[in-house]
């Protein structure tokens, strides 16, 4: 394929291939050219024409004429014309040959072809030569066949879309050609030729004048027989034509005779009469339709409906805004019944009802902006008002002339059930942003919609309820509100039929709302309910008038009641089953005499109710599975055998009592096989055999004679297959009409009215309303699916019997009535195969195999091609239930046998498909023999050129085996892969089906390459060449949903091999069809996008914007991509579209391109998601005063210039938001400099390009803002939640011009703005607890710190806090009380979380205050503001806490209530906690578990501030308008007898706040929030700060019991905060034991008994479980070997922990391990003598000289590590301790402290090299100083000591050397002489000698000076302290040096810094030691008189130097203040 890139084609090459390979070189050398073709080709112009033209001989497949053509017109576009005119000759030469034979035809059409692209590409260059090839082309067509006629209009476009209005004067011709061919026997033609008429309307205006009726008559005619592509086609052309009529300016003086502009009333009228005549034409009614037999077909009206919408569209949202009532009234008009004959069936009437539906649907919602729609949904109501009012009229006037009366009522119920839908669809899509509409009293909506709940109609009361049902989802305030109303209409009404109907089916829609409304409905409303149904019941018998209703409504009413949940039904539970038991007769013989009296109304009554109780029962089961116990079950089992008896009985009831119970008994049936197929089927196993025989009846005598297979089939076929059988059973657009043509003629869908049970349930994915279908065919539906059930569970025995009387039932029957019983049968049984490979049964023996053969066979050659595929997938379940390869091979041998041999296309294509199919569930038939016959036959079969429809259902096959066949297929790849690109170069593009097949094919081949494509082999690039190949075909197809294919295989070749995708062109293919019409090439082009942005979001985004740019004319994406990218087109997209897969697709691909690129495009992101959440229109006072009409408002030119996005829906505003949250957190992750303003700005002036989030604070507020004050509630949250995140991110934001404030201050105004509106009193709850927690939030980031400023939002707190005070009696009834605990707990939770700041801060304060004085003036002002705002803040809630302190404890007892186990639920208080009721309980528990924790830590640090002192119980109750807890806390004297003492008071607190902390942190779920687990933990340190808990824990074995709690803890969480918190928390429990410890001595000491305190009293042992030291040794070394393994014996030894370097630890881990070691340093102090020296001591010192051991390590600065320093700390307070002096232990002790001694030295030894000598020598000077001289002075260890320190003397290391001079002189000055003399006898010398060497070399740092300055402080201090006799020397050795160090005045002035320090600190010492020793000073300076000159020389210069500073002061005072102020802090 290689040899095909090249400019000329290589003819060399290309003829040494085979006749297939020649036609795909061809192909892949065409596409290079394209590609190649703009580029300069003068030179090889000739050659190329001339290749290119000798092509077209060649017969061309369809994709390749069309490439020859392209290129040939690109050719003479960019190169010269001269020769163009011998090529359109040579063209037209072609298409008049005499030649007919097929052979030649492909020549022929190539000539076509290129005519149309020359003629498109150079138009008017051409000259006159067009009205000649024109003729020609025409001529042509007159004897063509389909694929010339397809070709040939297509052809014509091209020519018309090139030349324009030059064409003018072959218009009429082709005008006429193009009329026949709209009306032509192929589809494809049809919509070729609407196509062409497409192109014509542009420049012939006749079309849209004079000759306009005749075009819309020929497009009614041309929807005659349609299919779905062509109504979408004409109906385009229809819709542009007359909305060109509508707008059209007149044009030039020459046509203006013939010119006539038509009005939009005809325009419609033009419409409607085809609507409601069909294509019968306008005066020409037949004669039919005078007699009022014909109806008009469904494919006209269908195609009718579309044109509607593309009418509409065409003129835009701006015009139907402006023509609303208009429009509105004609479309209404449509289903009114001035026209009788146009619905004269209810099928017509639902048919019409659902055209109207959509109309509505695809114009007002989907083009119309929020506000425009409201505007709209007042148009609607306005028409229901007036319909209302004509509907009153004739009721009231019904005794002048009934007949009138009956026709005006039931003219306006279609009108109506339109009007009630749209307005319900409308204001459910407006969602809260519908409140306006709804408040507004004028236009009375809610009034409108319940008064016509009394219409006559029962369809109109049943759309009434549905659209209450709607606005109750848009707007939950409304829910309780409505349900009263109607419950309360209901109760006095009860007389009227209509109303109590009318109210009932409101209720029961209300309470499915109830559902989708997160807030609920008071749990009081279910209990009226329950009353009302019941009074219905029991009335039902008074008033035989209103008796069938009553029952109806009643039993409607309790099956609604279900939908609430267990929570609710439980209560009402005993009730119901006393109501089900008490409807049926209570035995067989009740049963016979029931039969014998009553007349057919009472059994109307009585099988109404009884299918009312079924129903109920059945919702019961479905929605309440979680009450469903065992007790219940049985209840429900004893009325089952009655209803079946029943059953048996009803067609001899039928008989007795006529056809009016014809109904009854159907619907009766209906519910009890819908009851039987939810219940367990053990339960009415006694009746199996009667409900078999009753269901079989049902299935082959079916009552209808209408073909069910499009509602019972495609559930059982799979999703694939379907796709065989056209675009209807596919998701379109147009869905919702299409489904009726799929129907047939007899029944046109469901409806509510056939099933008004189904108003409560959920409407189906995709539609708006229910559709139940009729009884009739419900039944049979409900049938097969417990028949499914059933006959999986029957004894294998019986269902021989079961499938020959099925069988013998299929072969009584006769012609179509057999294919009905056929299929209902078949899918009876599929579904029952179904059941059986769930639950993995097996079918039984060899005869029932073989009736199910039998069976399965017969449909698989059914004419019915629903069947045939349904009946494939059956055989294939049958092989897997059966699972025997023997019986699997068999069946696939009878359909090689049957293709072998058959020739019809039924048996055909039904066998082939049973071939693929039997793959699917076998994972593939393990034989390649096997696979080699499928494969062969399909191969065969998929070439039958004559049957398209086999073709395509042998690639199916064929793509479903190489599918499932797995690796055995990898032998066929390559054939195969031939095989789908010869098909697909050849097989002509009409035959759309045989291409989507194709299409699959192709994508399962990529698909088993998979990965190996990327491989670099030459067969491998040949197969990946052939796959790109097939994909360019499949791209250029006309036909979307093979696009679609093509798309998803380039999805498939991306993911395997990404770098032989051409990304670009990808691109461009998916942006043009990002606006397809075809919803599921909308889909391929999302799901594949979001793949790319996965891996390469920023080229994605790059090439489409790029595309755009370059203007190429095959690039006309419908979307502005130019403005706002590719993602904002997508968010358009988003905003438009209503598939919800697609919308879900769509964000998900927008949130990866915004993870990859919202950091480096953030202006972009910002920009697009500002503009979107701007883009809402703000619905201010003052455009609603002026007086302008609502249509008008919103639009005026100027606007759209600005917005990109026009009145974006609530739900992209809300989306828009989520992204702002998503762009913060990426910045987040992306780096500081987003959140600082000072680098932000330093960075952006360095390069401009870089962009920092903190720099668009104010576009995040306002986005935020806008977002938090809008209608639309979620979009508040949305809103809320921005700010939320917005205030936490940039608290701490210093603002640079400003120093001391923060950035976010001057925002404080939009804050508080923001938040107020949440906090009024009509907010729903759930948006004021989000705007708390914002509240707390900014309060508590301490952004403002005046107390002015911060009142504005603490304002909204307390306003809050004060709706809480009052109580439940003050709470709204509107939603379920849950809410209300909710909102509450979201107030406390605020409050809390700014007590603990206040608290915090406080601390902060006195913490910083001890700080201040260490660093000077510049801190003090920073302090004050810290101290102001601390205090205003503690301030702020002081006022309050008395209240919060009170409610907090409340809350908190709820909690512990609520965290109780199950078993304790009898215990709870009956009437619930203080802030949930008992009811509600399962609803308010997650709301607490929310917010207990840090309601939690409020309390512990109010109750810690109290320091446990009681306050007087009143206090603060007083403003309390009820007591505030349930039970014990705190309550006044009056509400109990019983006063408690302060002490029971404070430990009840104490109990619960330990026991709610110890409950959590026991076993904190997996998913607990870390903050709870922290706020938890320092709730334990606050409250243990204090003395009174610590009392309580000191000696209590509570204290063991945490340790252990924090231990667990510890080990599970790795968080370091909550462990260093657990640390805290166990430190405060070792100080209690402390304290208690210390308490029981001193009282002892006082009565003078002296037993031993402590753990391990006299023996020393510690008891694991009860014992405190141990749990705490235990958390420590935990903590300890975690972070340092190599502490564990049992590691150490292993030699994956020796060979390890020392790793430094992280600051976190340092932390940890210092806190541990602190911990275990306190512990001796709470043992016995005993317990530490036998069980604790050598534990304590193991680990602590291990951690020194292990983290010793050198730093670069010569500091000590953390943990290093703790382990010191650590040793000094163990080696200190008092018991080390206790007479009992000191030997065990001094013992103890030797072998640590000697442990550390050995140490030492090993570890030198790589250690930090320093560490351990101050480890050994630690010992040597704190302990007693016995432990050291043993003549062994200290020679050791001492050979240490020698070593470490002679370091090269000045830090090293410095440090071991400091340790020496703290020893040598050890006040025990034996301590202190070894070691000044054995290391004094060396260090003298150091010091006189460094006479010779002088300093030449800072550290070596500091060296010297260390050594001469050790000489120094040693002389001291020596003895008198001893001094003399000592000084005599020091003063020589120190006076080696002075210099004289020249030196002194070039010498370096460290040698002045060192002249002027000898000066000093010499200075000191003169006077002190001048005997000895002044022998010396007699001595010698170089010294003694050198010395004076030295004191001279010093005076000198001393008068001239303070000269200098003098001059200048201010100085020496300042200066003395740091010496003396030094």
């Amino acid at each position: 394929m290689e040899l095909a890139h090249s400019l000329l084609l290589n003819e060399e090459a290309y003829n040494q291939l085979g006749e297939f390979q020649k036609a795909e070189f061809i192909f892949e050398w065409l596409q290079f050219l394209e590609k190649l073709l703009p580029a300069d080709i003068r030179e090889n112009q000739k050659k190329l024409v001339e290749q290119l033209t000798s092509l077209l001989n060649n017969s061309p497949g369809p994709p390749t004429r069309r490439l020859v053509a392209k290129n040939l017109a690109v050719l003479y576009s960019t190169g010269d014309t001269f020769s163009v005119y011998q090529t359109i000759d040579k063209c037209n030469e072609l298409i008049r040959s005499k030649d007919d034979s097929p052979s030649y035809l492909p020549t022929k059409l190539a000539a076509v072809v290129c005519l149309g692209y020359l003629y498109k590409k150079l138009g008017r260059i051409l000259g006159n030569s067009f009205t000649d090839t024109v003729g020609n082309v025409l001529k042509a067509m007159k004897n063509a066949e389909s694929q010339g006629r397809y070709e040939i209009m297509l052809s014509l476009q091209n020519i018309l879309n090139g030349l324009g209005a030059a064409a003018v004067p072959c218009h009429r011709d082709i005008y006429k050609a193009a009329r026949s061919c709209l009306t032509d026997r192929s589809v494809a033609v049809r919509c070729a030729a609407a196509k062409c008429l497409l192109e014509l309307q542009n420049e012939a205006v006749f079309m849209w004048s004079t000759d306009l009726d005749s075009v819309v008559t020929l497009c009614f005619k041309s929807f005659e027989g349609s299919n779905y592509d062509v109504r979408l086609a004409v109906s385009k052309l229809l819709g542009t034509v007359l909305a060109r009529a509508l707008t059209s300016k007149q044009t030039t003086a020459s046509t203006r005779h013939n010119f006539r502009r038509i009005s939009l009333e005809e325009a419609m009228q033009l419409l409607g009469t085809g609507f409601l005549r069909g294509s019968c034409g306008f005066l020409r009614a037949s004669g039919d339709m005078l007699k009022g037999t014909s109806s008009v077909s469904r494919d006209v009206r269908v195609g009718v409906t579309q044109a509607y919408v593309v009418f509409v569209s065409t003129l835009g949202a701006q015009w139907l805004e402006r023509n609303f009532s208009a429009f509105l009234s004609h479309v209404l008009y449509l289903v009114s019944q001035s026209h009788p004959k146009a619905i004269q069936s209810q099928m017509d009437a639902i048919g019409c009802r659902r055209c109207v539906s959509f109309i509505l649907r695809a114009t007002v919602g989907g083009l119309l902006g929020e506000k425009a729609q409201i505007a709209a949904a007042k148009e609607i109501c306005q028409a229901i008002w007036k319909l209302k009012k004509v509907v009153d009229a004739a009721v009231s006037d019904s005794n002048l002339e009934t007949r009138i009366s009956t026709t005006d009522i039931t003219a306006s119920q279609h009108v109506l059930v339109c009007a009630l839908q749209e307005l319900g669809s409308l204001i459910h899509g407006l969602g809260t942003t519908a409140a306006p509409l709804l408040q507004d009293s004028t236009t009375g909506v809610l009034e409108a919609v319940i008064s016509v709940i009394l219409h006559p109609s029962i369809s109109v009361r049943l759309s009434a309820a549905w659209c209450l049902r709607c606005i109750a989802v848009a707007l939950p305030s409304y829910v309780s509100l409505l349900l009263d109303r109607c419950i309360e209409r209901l109760s006095t009404l009860k007389s009227s039929p209509e109303a109590v109907t009318g109210y009932s089916f409101a209720v029961a829609a209300l309470l499915g709302a109830v559902n989708h409304c997160p807030l609920g409905i008071p749990h009081g409303k279910g209990k009226v309910i329950m009353t009302v149904a019941e009074d219905l019941l029991c009335s039902a018998s008074q008033n035989s008038r209103i008796s069938l209703q009553r029952t109806q409504a009643g039993w409607l009413l309790i099956a609604a009641l279900m939908r609430l949940g267990p929570a609710v039904v439980q209560h009402h539970l005993p009730r119901m089953l006393l109501l089900w038991k008490c409807i049926f007769p209570s035995s067989p013989k009740d049963l016979e005499t029931e039969k014998t009296r009553g007349d057919s109304f009472t059994w109307q009554v009585t099988l109404e109710g009884r299918a009312g109780a079924l129903c109920a029962i059945k919702s019961f089961v479905s929605h309440c599975a979680g009450l469903l116990t065992d007790e219940v079950v049985q209840r429900l089992l004893p009325p089952l055998p009655s209803a079946v008896d029943l059953l048996t009985q009803l067609s001899s009831i039928n008989k007795s009592y006529g056809n009016s119970l014809k109904t009854p008994s159907t619907v009766y049936r209906h519910k009890l096989y819908e009851l039987l197929a939810v219940l367990p089927p053990k339960t009415y196993e006694g009746s199996f055999w009667a409900v078999l025989k009753e269901l079989a009846a049902d299935l082959t005598v079916p009552d209808s004679q209408i073909d069910t297979s499009t509602f019972l089939l495609p559930p059982l076929c799979h999703e694939n297959d379907l796709l065989l059988l056209g675009p209807l059973l596919q998701d379109t657009d147009h869905r919702f009409i299409e489904e009726q043509l799929l129907l047939g003629n007899s029944i046109a869908g469901g409806s509510l009215e056939y099933d008004p049970y189904s108003i409560y349930e959920k409407a189906a994915k995709g539609d708006s309303v229910p559709k139940p279908l009729p009884p009739v065919l419900s039944v049979i539906s409900a049938a097969t699916r417990l028949f499914g059930v059933m006959f999986s569970h029957v004894a294998e025995s019986h269902r021989l019997q079961v499938l020959e009387q099925l069988l013998n039932s299929i072969k009584q029957t006769k012609g179509s009535r057999q294919q009905i019983v056929q299929l209902n049968v078949v899918s009876a049984f599929s579904t029952s195969l179904k059941h059986l490979a769930n639950c993995k049964g097996s079918l039984g023996p060899e005869e029932v195999r073989r009736s199910a053969l039998t069976l399965v066979m017969g449909a698989l050659e059914s004419n019915n091609p629903l069947l045939r595929c349904a009946a494939a997938e059956c055989l294939a379940r049958l092989a897997q239930v059966v699972s025997d390869t023997a019986f699997t091979a068999g069946l696939a041998q009878v359909s090689f046998d049957k293709l072998k041999s058959a020739r019809d296309v039924v048996s055909r294509t039904g066998h082939s498909l049973a071939l693929g199919c039997l793959y699917r569930y076998l994972g593939g038939i393990g034989s390649t023999q096997h696979l080699n016959a499928c494969v062969g036959i399909l191969y065969t079969l998929s070439q039958d050129s004559t049957s398209p429809d086999v073709q395509a259902w042998a690639l199916h096959s064929l793509s479903l085996i190489v599918d499932l066949a797995g690796p055995l297929y990898h032998v066929h790849v390559e054939p195969t892969l031939s095989l789908v690109l010869m098909l697909l170069l050849t097989v002509p593009p009409a035959y759309t089906e045989v291409h989507q097949s194709l299409g699959r094919c192709l994508n399962a081949l990529i698909t088993t390459l998979g990965p190996e494509l990327q491989g670099s082999s030459t067969t491998v690039s040949a197969l990946r060449t052939s796959c790109l190949l097939g994909c360019a075909v499949m791209q250029d197809n006309p036909d979307c949903l093979v696009q679609a294919q093509a798309i998803s295989c380039l999805q498939q070749l991306h993911m395997f091999a990404p770098r032989h995708v051409n990304l670009s062109s990808l691109v461009r293919c998916l942006c043009v069809n990002l606006c397809s019409s075809y919803l599921l090439l909308r889909r391929a082009v999302v799901a594949c996008l979001r793949q790319l942005v996965q891996r390469e979001a920023a080229e994605v985004s790059e090439y489409a914007v790029a595309l755009v740019k370059e203007n190429r004319e095959d690039f006309t994406p419908d979307v502005n991509i130019r403005e706002i990218g590719l993602e904002g087109a997508l968010l358009g997209l988003l905003d438009k579209e209503l598939d919800p897969r697609l919308c879900q697709d769509i964000k998900e691909t927008l949130t990866h391109m915004l993870t990859s690129m919202a950091v480096e495009k953030l202006s972009f992101w910002l920009k697009l998601c500002k503009d979107v959440l701007a883009a809402s229109p703000d619905t201010t006072q003052e455009e609603e005063t002026a007086k302008v009409d609502d249509a008008s408002i919103l639009t005026s030119d100027s606007d759209e210039r600005f917005h990109p996005f026009s009145n974006p829906r609530w739900s992209t505003r809300v989306f828009a938001a989520e992204c702002v949250c998503k762009i913060i957190s990426q910045c987040e992750n992306a780096g500081s400099a987003h959140f600082d303003i000072t680098l932000a700005q330093e960075r952006k002036q360095r390069d401009s390009r870089d962009d920092f989030l903190v720099l668009h604070l104010a576009d995040l507020i306002r986005m935020a803002f806008m977002a938090a004050t809008d209608h639309s509630d979620q979009l508040r949250l949305s809103g809320l939640q921005t700010l939320q995140i917005v205030v936490r991110k940039f608290a701490a934001v210093p603002e640079p011009e400003f120093p001391g404030h923060v950035i976010l201050e001057q925002y404080q105004a939009n804050v508080g703005a923001a938040l107020r509106p949440a906090f009024a009193p009509e907010t729903p709850p759930d948006v004021t607890a989000k705007a708390c927690q914002v509240c707390s939030a900014w309060i508590a980031s301490g952004v403002v710190s005046d107390l002015n400023d911060l009142r504005r939002v603490h304002q909204l707190l307390l306003s809050s806090l004060l709706k809480v005070q009052a109580g439940k009696e003050a709470q709204s009834q509107q939603y379920n009380e849950s809410t209300s605990t909710m909102e509450i707990l979201a107030v406390l939770k605020a409050w809390a979380e700014v007590y603990i700041v206040a608290v915090e801060k406080q601390k902060n304060r006195s913490d910083a205050h001890n700080h201040c004085f260490k660093i000077g003036n510049s801190a003090e002002e920073n302090y004050r503001d810290v101290t102001s705002s601390a205090s205003v803040l503690l301030d702020l809630v002081q006022a309050d806490l008395g209240t919060l302190s009170k409610l907090w404890l409340a809350a908190l007892q709820d909690f512990a209530l609520l965290t109780l186990p199950s078993e304790y639920a009898s215990q709870l208080p009956a009437e619930g906690g203080t802030f949930y009721t008992a009811e509600t309980i399962e609803n308010a528990r997650p709301h607490y578990y929310n917010s207990w924790a840090l309601i939690l830590y409020a309390t512990a640090l109010w109750l810690a501030s109290t320091g446990f002192i009681v306050v007087d119980p009143d206090e603060g109750v007083t403003n309390l308008s009820r007591p505030v807890t349930p039970t014990t806390m705190c309550q006044d004297s009056s509400t109990r007898p019983l006063v408690k003492s302060p002490e029971d008071v404070n430990t009840d607190r104490f109990h619960l706040i330990l026991g709610i902390s110890v409950e959590f942190l026991c076993s904190p779920r997996s998913d607990a929030a870390m903050e709870n687990i922290i706020a938890c933990l320092r709730a334990l340190q606050a409250l243990f700060d204090v003395p009174w808990p610590r009392s309580k824990i000191g000696g209590d074995q509570l204290g063991v019991e945490l340790l252990n709690v924090l231990h667990r803890l510890i080990l599970t969480r790795e968080s370091p905060d909550i462990q260093l918190a657990a640390l805290e928390v166990v430190q405060l429990i070792l100080f209690a034991a402390q304290e208690h410890v210390k308490e029981k001595r001193r009282s002892a000491e006082e009565k003078e008994t002296l037993p031993e305190f402590g753990e391990g009293k006299d023996t020393g042992g510690l008891v694991p479980g009860k014992s405190l030291v141990f749990a705490t040794l235990e958390l420590c070394v935990c903590i300890l070997v975690r972070q340092l393994p190599q502490l564990n014996p049992k590691l150490t030894c292993s030699p994956a922990v020796q060979s390890g370097k020392h790793l430094l630890l992280s600051e976190d881990g340092s932390r940890l391990v210092a806190a541990a070691l602190v911990i275990l340093s306190d512990v001796p102090s709470i043992c016995s003598p005993e317990g530490m020296l036998i069980s604790v001591l050598p534990t304590i010192l193991y680990l602590i000289i291990g951690v020194l051991k292990e983290t010793a390590v050198k730093l670069q600065d010569g500091q000590l590590p953390l943990t290093v320093a703790a382990s010191l700390q650590a040793l000094k307070g163990l080696l200190s301790s008092p018991m080390a002096r206790a007479e009992k232990s000191r030997t065990a002790w001094t013992d103890l402290l030797r072998s640590a001694l000697v442990t550390l030295q050995l140490d030492c030894m090993q570890l030198l090299q790589e250690r930090d000598e320093v560490s351990l020598l101050t480890a050994i000077t630690v010992f040597i100083m704190s302990t007693s001289p016995e432990v050291t002075a043993i003549e062994c260890l200290q020679k050791h000591c001492i050979e240490k320190f020698k070593i470490t003397l002679d370091s090269k290391d000045p830090l090293v050397q410095c440090k071991c001079y400091q340790l020496l002189h703290s020893i040598f000055q050890h006040p025990n002489r034996t301590v202190s003399y070894p070691y000044i006898h054995s290391l004094a010398p060396s260090i003298v000698g150091k010091l006189q060497e460094t006479e010779k070399a002088k300093p030449e740092n800072a550290a070596e000076l500091q060296v010297i300055q260390e050594g001469i402080k050790v000489v120094t201090a040693l002389t001291a302290t020596a003895e008198e006799e001893h001094r003399a020397h000592l000084v005599a050795g020091l003063l020589p040096i120190l006076i080696s160090f002075l210099l004289d005045e020249n030196a002194l002035v070039s010498a370096t810094n460290s040698a002045k320090s060192l002249h002027e600190f000898a000066l000093q010492n010499l200075m000191q030691i003169g006077p002190q020793y001048s005997l000895v000073f002044k022998k010396l300076m007699a001595a010698s008189p170089t010294m003694k000159a050198r010395l004076e020389s030295a004191v001279k210069g010093n005076q000198e130097s001393i008068k001239a500073k303070t000269a200098k002061h003098a001059k200048n005072p201010g100085k020496s203040s300042s200066i003395q102020l740091k010496t003396n802090f030094l």
